[in-house]
């Protein structure tokens, strides 16, 4: 695909970042923070001329990341690229997640630039979860997991030949624009006010969250002291840790001021019925190991380096997430459920 500027957007002192998965989650969250921080933000799309429509504060890009010729066009004159490009659905990631992070790579090799990119926890086994740190054995079960190590490898590899890395991994994704996620997907119905909650988790088992905006706060303060670190800098992010798996449905009905939603267990054995007829039932059952043993990546290394990690409280992060969603009855749902919890919101069980 040939690349084509679609506007221009970066004026002379400005520092460029390129943002390849700007539409998604985790690139929109950060192409905004780095706008935010006065970068002129670059981001490349198979159609461009849409997406300027959507958000022409952006110089937007024709390309597609599998291209090497379309992100090295599109990573000219940058200082940085995003990469938060992947597969959706879980589909095809055995054919291209490995060519697009070469593909970042090689730009940023030609150009100078350093790279930021999120991480994923499949990289660690059930065995490493009570214990899991930056510096932990990567030894992961899955498909996937094996995958995103090889890439955490070439990542570091690039390190060793000129390219900083900075990379940060956190756990699930909620918060405005994370609509491919195990909340929008799996723990609520997006679109309307809620009348139930569905827990994946096994009774008891506690799970691991990051909220979108917060993970984009940390990235960019990460970035804006890179002089201090190392060419491959890797941290963990905590998040939100819901040590029982109660506290996001707790959360959710304080926020909505519906103290009577139900939370069910999710139907794993439906999952396991249609997995031989639907690949992607194979791939979503494939993860269900995070669902049956908790993993609490701790944030040590983080806090010694930047003071504290950036936490916007529960509430507060889950009435932006279900504003967005159109989950919330009333604009002022929040009022009224902190009035209803009457407590410290981290301390109200489900």
């Amino acid at each position: 695909m040939s690349n084509d500027m679609t506007t221009l957007r970066a004026m002379p002192g400005r520092q460029v970042a390129l943002v390849l998965g700007a539409t998604g989650a985790i690139g929109s969250a950060v192409a905004e923070k780095l706008l935010q921080r006065g970068y002129a933000v670059r981001a490349m799309h198979r159609d461009a001329a849409t997406q300027v429509q959507k958000t022409p504060q952006y110089e937007w890009v024709g390309g597609d990341a599998m291209n090497r010729n379309d992100v090295m066009a599109a990573a000219a004159g940058v200082e940085m690229i995003v990469h938060a490009v992947n597969p959706p659905g879980y589909r095809n990631w055995g054919s291209l997640v490995l060519p697009m992070i070469d593909n970042t790579i090689a730009a940023a090799q030609a150009v100078g630039a350093r790279i930021l990119m999120p991480g994923t926890v499949y990289n660690y086994s059930p065995e490493e979860f009570a214990t899991v740190n930056e510096d932990s054995p990567q030894l992961p079960l899955t498909f996937k997991g094996k995958i995103r190590v090889k890439l955490e490898q070439r990542l570091e590899a690039a390190s060793r030949n000129g390219v900083q890395v900075i990379l940060l991994r956190a756990a699930d994704f909620f918060g405005p624009g994370a609509g491919n996620s195990w909340l929008t997907q799996v723990v609520i119905k997006p679109g309307k006010p809620l009348t139930m909650i569905t827990n994946p988790a096994d009774l008891g088992v506690g799970h691991q969250w990051a909220y979108l905006p917060d993970v984009a706060e940390t990235m960019m303060q990460l970035v804006e002291r890179a002089a201090e670190l190392p060419a491959f800098a890797r941290f963990h992010m905590e998040g939100v840790w819901d040590a029982d798996g109660t506290q996001i449905s707790a959360a959710i009905r304080r926020v909505t001021g519906r103290p009577w939603l139900r939370a069910k267990r999710f139907p794993w054995w439906a999952l396991y019925l249609g997995a031989p007829f639907a690949p992607f039932l194979r791939e979503v059952l494939e993860m269900r190991y995070l669902w049956r043993k908790p993993l609490h990546m701790r944030n040590d290394k983080l806090v010694a380096f930047l003071g504290a990690e950036p936490h916007t409280p529960i509430d507060q992060a889950m009435y932006e997430t279900l504003s967005s969603l159109g989950c919330l009855e009333v604009p002022d749902a929040l009022e009224s459920a902190s009035r209803l919890a009457g407590a410290d919101p981290q301390s109200v069980s489900a």
